[in-house]
C-alpha cells in the first residue's frame, strides 16, 4: 500500500522582514480567507515564525479585515510576545484586522488611514434552533471583541458596543481621541486636522443637514423632505 502524503498549502496574508534594527511584519489583505477554525497549520506556522526570533516588532497594517476566529488567535500572540510591538496603520485596520492593531504596545496611523469597528457577521443555515446558536455565537464574539477594545481605549463596554453597532469608522485624530490609536504617522511638524468619526446614521444626516440649508426653500415643486425620501429608497435599492 503507498500511501500518499497530503501537503497543505497555507495562503499567507503576512510577510516578514528581517535584517532590520526592528522585526517587521505586515499584515495586508484579507486575514484568513479561509478560516482557521479546525485548521492546525496556518496558526501553528504564524506562531513558528513569530517566536523565530527576538526583539521588538514593527507590524504593518493595511487590511479590510477578515476572520475573527484568526484576528483573536494572532491578538493572543503578539500579546503574549515578550518584545514591543509597535502597529502602524498605513492603509485601513478594519473589522478583524482592528482588534489585531489593538495588540499594539504603541498605535500609529498615517493621517489618510482609516480605522472600523463593527459587529460580528456570520452566515448560518438550519432551523429556529440553529439560527438561535448563531446569534448567541455572534454575542459571545461581540463581548470577546470588546474585551480587546476595552483593555485598548479604557472606554465602557456600552460605548464600545454603541460604536460596533453603528458600524463607526475613524481617521488618525479621531482614533487617537477615543483610545484606539496613540500617535499620527507623520514625517515633520503637527499637522492640524479635524478629527471625523462616521457611521452611516451620521453620514445620512449631515447630508439632510447640508441639502436642508442649501434648498431651504422649495425649488421646482420639490422639498427636502422628498429629497430625502428618494435618497433613503435610493440607498435601500443600492
Amino acid at each position: 500500500m503507498v500511501l500518499e502524503r497530503r501537503e497543505t498549502k497555507v495562503r499567507k496574508f503576512w510577510n516578514w522582514t528581517e535584517g532590520t534594527p526592528e522585526r517587521t511584519l505586515t499584515l495586508s489583505g484579507v486575514i484568513a480567507e479561509e478560516s482557521w477554525f479546525d485548521d492546525e497549520v496556518t496558526p501553528q506556522l504564524f506562531k513558528e515564525e513569530l517566536m523565530s526570533g527576538t526583539g521588538d516588532i514593527t507590524l504593518w497594517i493595511n487590511s479590510p479585515g477578515g476572520d475573527c476566529i484568526a484576528a483573536a488567535q494572532i491578538y493572543n500572540m503578539l500579546m503574549d510576545y515578550k518584545g514591543n510591538v509597535t502597529v502602524k496603520i498605513d492603509g485601513i485596520a478594519a473589522s478583524a484586522a482592528s482588534v489585531i492593531a489593538m495588540a499594539g504596545t504603541k498605535v500609529i496611523m498615517s493621517p489618510v488611514s482609516m480605522l472600523m469597528i463593527h459587529n460580528p457577521m456570520t452566515m448560518a443555515m438550519g432551523d429556529t434552533k440553529e439560527m438561535e446558536k448563531a446569534i448567541s455565537m455572534l454575542s459571545e464574539i461581540k463581548e470577546s471583541i470588546i474585551n480587546a477594545y476595552e483593555l485598548k481605549t479604557g472606554m465602557s463596554r456600552a460605548k464600545i458596543a454603541r460604536l460596533m453597532d453603528a458600524e463607526t469608522w475613524m481617521d488618525a485624530n479621531k482614533a487617537m481621541e477615543l483610545g484606539f490609536a496613540d500617535e499620527m504617522l507623520q514625517r515633520d511638524g503637527d499637522i492640524n486636522t479635524e478629527a471625523m468619526l462616521y457611521s452611516e446614521n451620521t453620514v445620512s444626516m449631515k447630508l439632510w443637514n447640508k441639502l436642508k440649508g442649501k434648498y431651504q426653500e422649495k425649488k421646482q415643486g420639490r422639498s427636502v423632505e422628498s429629497l430625502m425620501r428618494r435618497l433613503t429608497l435610493e440607498e435601500k435599492f443600492m
